[in-house]
């Protein structure tokens, strides 16, 4: 199949490149035309403008853009909506809020085109891993572009089959699920962030237990001096808590066991809050979750071993650099 990737950020390259290698055609574009070269280089049909972009693509076309919430999307989304034609589709694959989804479908649907947003996870590793894909928006729609969401998706291979799970496999086997109408794979996705920074916070808070139990009140005695870093390494065997999240931990203190690398300055990408607020509409109890976004907010004004397990976290899974204090 055809696609169009607008935006080359670290999500958006390594989504083309994982197209290409299941032998779909990737037209690109990015404000940094290095970016777009890089690419081209690889196999990438390269695009000077939305324009050109859009003139590259055969009928029905599919414009996927990656790009920061706010507006660089609304911005992008409402350049590209007069090029397009009827029956096309556009897809908002960044970290989106699900009310900007219901608006933007209505609006792009006045022109007879479908939008899809889509809640992508995988980060920095879903090049070779794949990407889990929470997806919201027509059901034709979503049906076309199949093809292109089980070349992204890790597949069902990638973990073993549940035991209640029988026959062909499901899309959320496959890693990818048609969640809805407009707005609901933004919304899954949402509430996947949220739960992700509870888990996160609690192995940043377990850890650093275990680094200060030389510190206890507790008498001589029951002072331990652990090593974290092979503990992360024991718990990823056999242990209750195992998770790619514990991986990552493992991963983080063998490269830096004092994490020195790092301030401890946390920050939070918006889903956090949306998740909280979401609880509050919705009047259900979310205590963990919003404990753990709160964290991170205090993480901006003393830091802590957990912060500094955080922002590890955050970069081996993400690629998220540290935002440098003022």
């Amino acid at each position: 199949m055809q696609l169009a990737m607008v935006g080359l950020g670290r999500m958006g390259a390594n989504l083309v490149r994982r197209l290409m290698g299941a032998g779909h055609e990737c037209v690109v574009f990015d404000r940094d035309g290095v970016a777009v070269d890089k690419l081209a280089r690889e196999g990438a049909s390269p695009a000077g403008s939305l324009p050109d972009l859009v003139s590259r693509l055969r009928a029905p076309r599919a414009v996927w853009v990656m790009l920061p919430h706010g507006a660089a999307t609304e911005s992008t989304l409402a350049e590209l909506a007069p090029l397009l034609s009827a029956g096309d589709a556009v897809i908002d694959g960044g970290n989106g809020h699900h009310h900007d989804d219901v608006r933007r479908a209505a609006e792009l649907a006045q022109r007879s085109i479908d939008y899809l947003d889509i809640g992508t996870s995988g980060g920095v590793w879903g090049l070779e891993r794949g990407y889990c894909l929470m997806i919201g928006g027509p059901a034709a729609s979503v049906q076309r572009l199949a093809p292109l969401f089980d070349a992204l998706a890790p597949g069902v291979a990638a973990q073993p089959r549940t035991a209640a799970r029988e026959g062909e496999a499901a899309q959320a086997e496959r890693g990818w699920l048609h969640c809805g109408p407009a707005g609901a794979g933004h919304f899954v996705k949402m509430i996947h962030n949220g739960i992700e920074y509870g888990m996160m916070q609690a192995l940043a808070e377990g850890f650093d237990i275990l680094r200060n139990a030389g510190q206890s009140s507790f008498g001589a005695a029951h002072r331990y001096d652990f090593d974290v870093a092979d503990i992360a390494e024991l718990w990823r065997r056999g242990s209750v808590v195992s998770s790619w999240l514990l991986d990552l931990t493992a991963q983080a203190l063998a490269e830096d066991p004092r994490l020195d690398g790092f301030t401890g300055v946390v920050d939070d990408s918006g889903e956090g809050r949306w998740t909280v607020q979401a609880a509050v509409d919705t009047a259900v109890p979310a205590p963990v979750l919003t404990a753990a976004l709160y964290a991170r907010f205090r993480s901006r004004q003393d830091h802590t071993f957990a912060d500094k397990l955080l922002s590890a976290l955050r970069r081996q899974f993400g690629g998220h650099v540290e935002r440098k204090q003022p």
